[in-house]
């Protein structure tokens, strides 16, 4: 290998050290810092407790169907029920492909 390969070795491979290693002391820093708090207004980003407490009303709210139990008579009405209140909920949306379902009123702004 000649010098100059050599030097753009050396160059290539101190560049990616330095770029690691400030990387790491900023991240450090970051977190030690407490800057990382400030993120919270990130959706879905360190949650509010009212926000997980929402969240965990609506997983009871929900229906789930038993990934490990039995499939019988009764589990497959239980579901059938289930799935005609999903069904009922969507065709009572009137024109779904109009125009009008992307309006303002429809997201309430």
């Amino acid at each position: 290998m000649t010098r100059g390969g050599k030097n753009l070795v050396l160059l290539g491979a101190s560049a990616v050290l330095i770029a690691t290693v400030t990387t790491c002391i900023s991240l450090a820093i970051y977190h030690n810092s407490g800057d990382i708090y400030i993120d919270r207004s990130r959706p879905g980003f360190l949650p509010d407790k009212e926000e997980i407490e929402e969240k965990e009303k609506e997983k009871e709210s929900e229906y789930t169907f038993s990934e490990n139990g039995s499939i019988d008579a009764a589990a497959i009405r239980e579901y059938i029920e289930n799935l005609n209140k999903e069904v009922s909920g969507i065709e009572a949306v009137e024109s779904p492909f109009d125009a009008r379902a992307l309006s303002d009123e429809i997201f309430g702004l």
